[in-house]
């Protein structure tokens, strides 16, 4: 909204400086360091009103006994995350663009759907919270509303149909999910989503990773809607595309401000009602700037805890159908709890992780050109 004033005044009034508000860079810093000061301000209060109210989190029975001594932990909060990241993207995005309106509004349904998961499991004191069925029609709803509208748009690209997506490493090659595109993004969105659910198991795990990986994507989206350099790296030219920089910028700045708070020893979790988003934006990011197939590199930690749960359970299951006792893979799952078991402390896990996500980031990126 402050993006439409300020450009109004330019072109209205010869303002000296005004023109800076036309560039994305100039936004997206805008937007970041406007995320970052929300973050650092809104978390001290929040986390306050968090304690007030009794709002911590529950002892996971299932987890690592050591992980006992954070329950009543202030959780939930995913708020600031969003707040921090919706507030400047209305301020300095084009909140017109059919990029932004997608990738903001499916960030928050999926924030929603988190937030009423933790307030059945945290104030209502359900063991469970929301029923998994109904968290996944809402994560399924969002995917396929951001799957028609997409492929039923006006072509995004001058390139290429809007199934089309492009294949890392491969020059020239890319892959048309044809009329499977809607459920390949369903899968995607509602993938992504759960797997960073899954990785919020250890402090700061998530959102560092998380704002690793957005540190790539803030690159990719600004390159995918700038027709030199999209020409430059080969890769498919998506006009208005650049605009999801600010999105990103702001996330980023969030994130790098509740990492502050969440880091070992966490002051506070962001709960479902952040993880879930993340996700979610993750996803939906890489459907709008078509790089499906680089998300099991670019966000290979939240793939590998992914993969690790479900290697666990089938082999659990497998083998109690067999032998009649269930045998496990890992210590436990998801794989930074089977760290954690083999007596890594926490911190190390979690500064691994990072490492690991900093090289995979670094490998995404050189995609684009060793090809």
């Amino acid at each position: 909204m402050l993006y439409y004033l300020l450009d109004y005044l330019r072109k209205s009034y010869d303002i000296p400086g005004g023109g800076l508000i036309s560039y994305i860079t100039f936004r997206s810093a805008a937007a970041a360091l406007t995320a970052l000061f929300l973050s650092f301000y809104l978390s001290p209060k929040i986390i306050k009103k968090l304690q007030k109210h009794q709002i911590g989190e529950a002892k996971k029975i299932d987890g690592p006994k050591f992980h006992w001594s954070k329950a009543g932990t202030p959780t939930m909060g995913g708020i600031i995350v969003m707040l921090s990241v919706v507030i400047p993207v209305l301020l300095f995005g084009a909140i017109k663009s059919q990029y932004i309106i997608l990738v903001l509004g499916g960030t928050i349904w999926l924030s929603a759907v988190g937030f009423i998961d933790d307030y059945l499991k945290v104030i209502k004191k359900l063991p469970n919270g929301l029923i998994a069925r109904y968290k996944l029609l809402g994560q399924v709803l969002i995917g396929l509303i951001v799957g028609i509208v997409l492929y039923y748009s006006h072509t995004l690209s001058p390139d290429a149909p809007n199934t089309v997506t492009t294949v890392p490493f491969l020059k020239n090659v890319n892959f048309d999910f044809g009329i499977f595109y809607i459920p390949v993004v369903v899968f995607i969105i509602t993938a992504t989503s759960n797997a960073v659910n899954l990785t919020d198991g250890l402090d700061g795990l998530a959102i560092g990773l998380t704002t690793i990986v957005m540190l790539a994507f803030a690159l990719i989206c600004y390159v995918s809607g700038n027709h030199i350099w999209s020409s430059y790296l080969n890769i498919i030219y998506l006009p208005g595309a650049g605009e999801l920089t600010v999105f990103v910028a702001a996330l980023i700045g969030a994130g790098l401000g509740f990492m502050w708070f969440n880091s070992y020893p966490a002051q506070v979790f962001m709960g479902d009602t952040g993880s879930l988003a993340l996700g979610g934006a993750l996803g939906i990011l890489s459907v709008l700037v078509k790089k499906e197939l680089l998300i099991p590199i670019l966000g290979g930690i939240f793939f590998m805890e992914t993969i690790s749960v479900i290697i666990q359970r089938v082999y659990f299951k497998y083998t109690k159908l067999k032998y009649g006792e269930g045998r496990r893979v890992f210590k436990m799952a998801p794989i930074h709890h089977h760290f954690e078991m083999l007596g890594w402390p926490e911190p190390k896990i979690v500064i691994r992780f990072y490492i690991i996500a900093i090289i995979l980031t670094i490998i995404s990126l050189t995609s684009f050109k060793i090809r």
